[in-house]
């Protein structure tokens, strides 16, 4: 499978930039050998690219700035000279936000494209110029990919959802901005080096995950390959129960818990669950075996016949907020693609809630939540329902029943059509040969890993285990959270990924480095779901070859 670009395009390329169309098609102009990238850079500085480059509605592209960045520059740390280019894509209508990129094209090019997502609700330009989680010991643009990313369609950190307030801005960040930037570098990447890139492949985590499974949900032509990390696929079920959990945390007497409070909890169940898989190493790899002990961890945890102090016990209330959390949302209505909730957590099985991602830090609740304060789930499903579904910035979302939204449940069937990724049909970009890898942590606090298996479960019914397997991996890692935890995985997920799109090399086990502080250098394999890491019974706690893949 290889990403072209179609005559339409080359056409419009030409008259851009007064190329022939056989030109933009492919065959380069005259410039001196040792230099036709820095020539061509130089040229995108100021140009204006026409609404017919991209195939949905804009207003055009507006390239900002466009030159060379040398390989001693200070800052550089890629290993070489690249052309970096910054540019805006813009709205039809005037109040729509521009859609701001980043395309970074390399003089070494190896021929391949890489998009990368955002996170949260984004408003920050991904740079693409830097080393990413899923190849972590060279940045891809020093290994030659052309690179970029965009804002997704607004500006503000990725805690701000003031944006929902702009239908346009919505649908930008729902989907559109993937199709519309994608377009934009794919042309800019022709011109540049005379020809498209031989792949196009695009990587995320998060809401970056989410963009990953949108692009081959919806533009399943564009890409031969997608890394999609802890994807927040089902956006509207995660941000609704944000909601219900900050509601039993804040809108209940005594339903909130200190982090004291959740420290015990969770250092009760790591000493009952830890040796399960074989090994004490602070990580809980067989999660199915420590489930079993969930009803004695919650009764040995309950509060029973005293006044408890605030970190010995949990009373009723508390572990009410918890339960919330780990059950999940049930919704009586469905949305889009008929989803009806949002899976619920490991909270008894080693998933930590005392940082900044997990729950409150404080037991009053912000006029406007804070990750910190109120927790990342609640302030994150606050701004949500305040901005995107009521669009009124003054309302209180503790008074909001997501089971019952009355006047708002068109507004949220809508809104997960238009953010959520949970349509399994990727029957066309299973056809064309795409690839898929996942790796998500299974002690992950904001995205639930129960969401990501049961999509990849819902995958298996549609297509059959077999097909499934033809096209993606599924990598859940014990103690990883979302961004942190007890075991941070450094593996690189592109090079795999190349690997099996190019030479037919699909990935099985990897192994993956520990790159959490205090056990920097630690490694254990990554064991294709269902299987999980278990301790051989010899060898060094620290080596991945010390562990076996085993059935839960």
């Amino acid at each position: 499978m290889r990403t072209r670009v179609s005559r339409a395009l080359a056409t419009a390329v030409s008259a851009m930039l007064g190329l022939s169309a056989a030109e933009a098609l492919g065959a380069p102009k005259d410039a001196p050998k040792d230099a036709p990238l820095a020539m061509r850079c130089v040229e995108f500085a100021g140009a204006v690219l026409p609404p017919e480059l991209i195939a949905m509605p804009t207003a055009g592209v507006q390239i900002e700035s466009a030159a060379m960045v040398g390989a001693t520059v200070p800052g550089n740390q890629q290993g070489g000279e690249y052309c970096r280019i910054t540019g805006r894509i813009k709205g039809l209508n005037a109040s729509t936000p521009d859609i701001r990129f980043d395309l970074n094209l390399p003089r070494r090019w190896n021929g391949r494209a890489l998009q990368i997502g955002g996170g949260g609700y984004n408003g920050v330009v991904v740079s693409g110029t830097g080393v990413i989680p899923f190849s972590p010991d060279r940045a891809p643009l020093a290994q030659g990919y052309a690179t970029f990313g965009d804002d997704s369609g607004h500006v503000g950190d990725s805690s701000l959802a003031i944006f929902g307030l702009v239908d346009d801005a919505v649908t930008n960040f729902g989907y559109a901005h993937l199709k519309k930037t994608h377009d934009a570098a794919l042309a800019l990447i022709a011109r540049a080096y005379g020809r498209p890139p031989h792949r196009m492949y695009f990587a995320g985590g998060s809401t970056g995950g989410r963009e990953g499974y949108t692009v081959m949900q919806r533009f399943p032509d564009d890409y031969d390959g997608v890394i999609a990390n802890s994807p927040a696929l089902n956006f509207s079920g995660v941000r609704l129960l944000g909601v219900e959990l900050g509601q039993a945390e804040y809108a209940t007497r005594g339903g909130y818990l200190p982090p004291p409070l959740l420290e015990h909890v969770y250092q009760h169940t790591l000493a009952v669950c830890d040796r399960l898989d074989g090994a004490e190493d602070g990580i809980i790899s067989d999660v199915a075996a420590c489930r079993q002990h969930e009803a004695d961890i919650i009764a040995s945890l309950r509060c029973a016949g005293h006044t408890p102090s605030h970190d010995e016990c949990l009373t009723d209330a508390q572990l009410s907020t918890l339960l919330v959390m780990r059950d999940g949302l049930s919704l009586p209505y469905r949305l889009a693609w008929n989803v009806s909730g949002y899976r619920g957590y490991n909270v008894f099985q080693g998933t930590h809630l005392t940082g900044t991602l997990g729950l409150g830090h404080q037991p009053g609740r912000q006029p406007v939540p804070t990750f910190f304060a109120n927790g990342y789930l609640f302030a994150q499903g606050d701004g949500y329902v305040r901005y995107f579904v009521a669009r009124d910035p003054s309302f209180d979302s503790l008074g909001f029943d997501p089971q019952h939204p009355g006047k708002y449940r068109a507004q949220l069937v809508a809104l997960s059509q238009t953010i959520g990724a949970m349509n399994t049909d990727l029957t066309r970009y299973i056809a064309r040969g795409g690839k898929l890898i996942t790796l998500q942590g299974l002690a992950d606090e904001v995205v639930s890993p129960h969401q990501t298996i049961a999509y990849y479960e819902a995958l298996i019914d549609r297509f059959g285990i077999d097909q499934v397997n033809a096209f993606m991996r599924l990598y859940m890692v014990p103690g990883f959270q979302h961004g942190s935890g007890v075991f941070i995985p450094s593996v690189d997920l592109l090079g795999a990924l190349d690997n099996w799109v190019t030479r037919g090399v699909s990935p099985e086990t990897l192994s993956a480095t520990d790159i959490a502080a205090a056990t920097n250098g630690r490694s254990r394999p990554l064991c294709r779901y269902p299987l999980f890491p278990r301790y051989a019974g010899k060898g060094n706690l620290n080596l991945a070859s010390s562990f076996v893949c085993a059935e839960p």
